[in-house]
């Protein structure tokens, strides 16, 4: 096996692929080096990529995630569901809160945090929903409308994308004794040739995808801990202060990956979930909780009864800018996540059955999304509605400021201060579990599966994910770590296409329920028996 995946076993590169290792190390630099070069041709060379990505492939994008949406619904109700991910009489590695917890926190946390009122307000100003139903702006119906779009945006399609790549990547690997790497899911079509080149480009174009992904999130996460460490201690909002706060929390990620998912991952997962109930109950306290329970109910239904529809809509208009800026966006960097996340979530779900993991990974942090979304965007619509207003204007001025602005008009003093401190340090927890765990997925398939990957590689792709961070800040900003995921994205669709190909190839020929060998070695796994048959 380990001839098969050239795995280096002496000098620098030993652990890993060195072929593999070489080039990401390389095509990643060069990109740094283009940006800092140039960094405002960078910018405008990657906004209009995002523009000819989002006029040309939105109905790739809206089509897939719907399909994949519906296919976990087919296997989760049907008999397949039934197949455990290892030996029949296996047990779960990690208990159902720990679980939960590293699924939410790897999933979307950091970038609840940025959108769950930024969101909603956005839409309650408009969108093209509102503008068929015939609705006007800011209106109480723009306002039920707004948070059916951003239910569709952080509900179960998005954790869809995550669970068919993690359960073809995790069927793969513990049902059929292959690497648990992204090329494995393709053993349907390529067979042996997966080992080859072929392989190795599928699974760097998982790490580019991982690394431009993350790096996204990272952006998005780093301004607004800026913003809070500005309202908190009046430190001044620049890309300078960013920068050095990416690098600070990239050595506490670092760090974290290098302990490994048992101990730092893990422990800073569960502590994030207790931040967060301690936060959300908050606002439910503190906030119109009678119009907030009813807001979550009412949501909830408005959405899962316009699910089909919204799923498989593309805006008839060649001009329309809105689904481009938002759903395709989504979409873009829920796929560029679906690696990083995917090879995650299958590292932890070893021993779940095929239907305790699709419900596990869709529905529990789905309903944790539509309560955060309901608590913090409800607030902040009631403030606008039927209050003193100014979140509109707080998200149209600076978007990272409109969770602190909310806090401080619920309440005001020591209280207002603490809240925001606490959900400060939530961005921060939230950050390093998702640097960390991109981290150790890179190395993960530079390493072919191998579960614990060197040391060495951890702390240099701990590093660079926040270089990368911090170049695309330099390059344009959010726009610049918005083009960046959606560019990832796409080829990277073309391969879990084929990942779901592979998956339902292998359970409708082989709809198994019998005992199947997995390999148990702690390094890089390998088939024991005649693949090509068991397949």
């Amino acid at each position: 096996m380990n001839n098969k995946c050239n795995i280096a076993r002496q000098g620098f590169l030993s652990g890993s692929n060195p072929s593999m290792a070489i080039l990401s190390k390389l095509v990643v630099l060069a990109f740094l080096i283009f940006t800092i070069y140039d960094p405002e041709y960078a910018g405008s060379l990657y906004g209009g990529i995002k523009d000819a990505i989002q006029s040309t492939f939105d109905w790739l994008y809206v089509g897939l995630i719907g399909v994949m949406f519906f296919l976990c619904i087919w296997l989760a109700t049907g008999k397949r569901g039934d197949i455990r991910l290892g030996a029949d009489n296996e047990k779960a590695e990690f208990s159902y809160f720990a679980w939960f917890a590293m699924l939410f926190g790897a999933g979307m946390g950091i970038a609840m945090l940025f959108w769950s009122i930024a969101e909603p307000m956005y839409h309650f100003q408009g969108n093209p929903f509102i503008e068929m139903a015939g609705i006007a702006p800011n209106s109480v119906e723009a306002a039920q409308v707004a948070m059916r779009i951003s239910f569709f945006h952080w509900g179960f399609h998005g954790w869809a994308i995550y669970a068919v790549a993690g359960l073809a990547m995790a069927y793969f690997a513990y049902r059929k004794g292959l690497p648990l790497t992204i090329r494995s899911a393709l053993y349907p079509i390529l067979g042996e040739r997966i080992y080859g080149p072929i392989g190795h480009a599928v699974d760097i174009l998982g790490i580019f995808a991982t690394v431009f992904g993350v790096a996204t999130s990272l952006g998005l996460g780093v301004s607004q801990m800026n913003a809070g460490l500005n309202y908190l201690f009046g430190m001044e909002i620049s890309t300078t202060n960013q920068i050095i706060l990416i690098i600070a929390i990239s050595v506490l990620a670092t760090t974290s990956a290098v302990s490994g998912v048992a101990k730092g991952i893990r422990i800073l997962s569960e502590w994030n979930v207790k931040i967060t109930t301690v936060i959300l109950a908050f606002f439910l306290i503190a906030g119109p909780t009678t119009f907030l329970l009813g807001l979550l109910s009412t949501s909830f239904g408005d959405y899962i009864w316009n699910m089909v529809p919204i799923s498989f809509w593309v805006d008839p208009n060649p001009e329309g800018q809105w689904q481009g800026w938002w759903t395709v966006f989504y979409w873009g960097w829920y796929i560029a996540w679906t690696p990083f996340v995917g090879m995650f979530i299958a590292r932890i779900s070893r021993g779940r059955t095929v239907r305790e993991f699709l419900v596990g990974v869709i529905v529990i942090p789905s309903l944790v999304s539509f309560i955060w979304l309901a608590l913090f965007g409800g607030t902040a619509l009631h403030m606008e509605l039927y209050g003193a207003g100014g979140i509109v204007d707080a998200v149209n001025n600076n978007l990272t400021t409109a969770l602190y602005v909310t806090i401080e008009k619920m309440t005001s003093g020591w209280l207002a201060w603490l809240v925001a401190a606490l959900a400060t340090l939530l961005i921060v927890t939230w950050f390093v579990t998702s640097a960390d765990s991109g981290t150790l997925v890179i190395c993960t398939l530079l390493a072919i599966g191998d579960k614990e990957p060197p040391r060495k590689f951890r702390i240099i792709w701990g590093m660079g994910l926040g270089a990368v961070a911090a170049v695309l800040l330099l390059a344009g900003g959010l726009k610049a770590l918005q083009a960046a995921s959606i560019a990832a994205a796409l080829p990277f669709s073309i391969v879990l296409i084929l990942m779901i190909y592979g998956l339902v190839k292998s359970l409708i020929q082989n709809p198994e329920h019998s005992e199947v060998e997995v390999y148990e070695s702690s390094e890089t796994p390998a088939p024991k028996t005649d693949l090509q048959n068991a397949l």
